[in-house]
């Protein structure tokens, strides 16, 4: 990015370390291929590294005061160079929005980057992020080489963006639902963690991988909802789910060999709103 140009950046902050070490990244679509972004990643407050090695238990007070945490601060910053004032302020309008996709997509750039390390780290523990986990948004523009460190000389924080319909998958009754499972009087099943590991997949753009997971997905659930065959309307549900699973069969073996076919990722869609669906008439009928 040239630093007499101009671009525009979303800015946000989480209360926890996202996981890629602190830096500057340039992520593209293809290798070769100019950058479609840079992302700036930094940790705030972070606690003094102690010394390695054994550490000393030491008294604790009753009424402990809260632990500072760590904040990640990822500055995403969109390449492409602002034409004039005018781009930047249409820019600004666009990203302000709350019905626009500006900052989900910015989103969308940090979780590939959180992704990539997880899988580089061989760690299962670092998760992605959403709009609504966010402490902070912030929007603006600056010269390439503010932004390129995370500065800038125009920008707005945004109202936090609380969980919307989309965010809700499978939920009627979450905290009845947690009391029941805490207390024993419902049970957890392996098909609906399969079944959110999917959805994560899918909604992030990952189809093979959604594909594949919602193939153990929906073997899990025709085993384990049979339990529930005698609830109204579950025998029917049970019967569409084993036609998902003989559609998505193609799919998931097409996403082997590196791509879904054409019309693969509908049926994907299809299958997975249908044991979601599935999921929440058993709670329902036995919550």
């Amino acid at each position: 990015m040239s630093g007499d140009e101009r671009f525009g950046f979303v800015q946000l902050e989480f209360p926890w370390a996202l996981g890629p070490p602190d830096g500057r990244y340039v992520l593209r679509r293809h290798a070769g291929e100019p950058a479609e972004h840079v992302l700036v990643l930094a940790t705030l407050g972070a606690a003094e590294r102690r010394r390695l090695g054994r550490r000393r238990s030491r008294p604790a007070p009753p009424e402990p005061a809260p632990t500072t945490v760590m904040v990640g601060r990822a500055t995403v910053v969109d390449a492409g160079a602002l034409a004039d004032e005018q781009a930047a302020e249409a820019w600004m309008r666009a990203a302000a929005d709350p019905d626009g996709d500006v900052v989900a997509a910015a989103v969308g750039v940090l979780n590939l980057a959180v992704h990539a390390h997880r899988l580089a780290a061989a760690d299962p523990h670092v998760h992605e992020v959403s709009p609504a986990q966010a402490l902070v948004v912030r929007v603006g523009h600056g010269l390439g080489e503010q932004v390129a460190d995370g500065l800038w000389d125009h920008a707005v924080e945004l109202e936090p963006r609380r969980p919307g319909q989309r965010e809700r998958v499978g939920a009627l009754d979450p905290q009845g639902r947690l009391a029941a499972l805490l207390g024993a009087r419902d049970a957890p099943l392996a098909c609906e963690e399969l079944a959110l590991r999917s959805r994560l997949d899918l909604d992030r753009g990952r189809e093979r991988e959604a594909a594949l997971q919602l193939q153990a997905a929906l073997a899990a659930a025709q085993a384990e909802l049979s339990a529930w065959a005698g609830v109204p309307g579950m025998a029917e549900r049970l019967g569409e789910l084993g036609r998902n699973s003989d559609e998505l069969a193609p799919v998931a073996a097409a996403a082997l060999q590196g791509a879904l076919p054409a019309g693969g990722r509908e049926v994907v869609v299809s299958a997975q709103e249908r044991l979601e669906s599935a999921l929440r008439a058993r709670v329902a009928r036995t919550g």
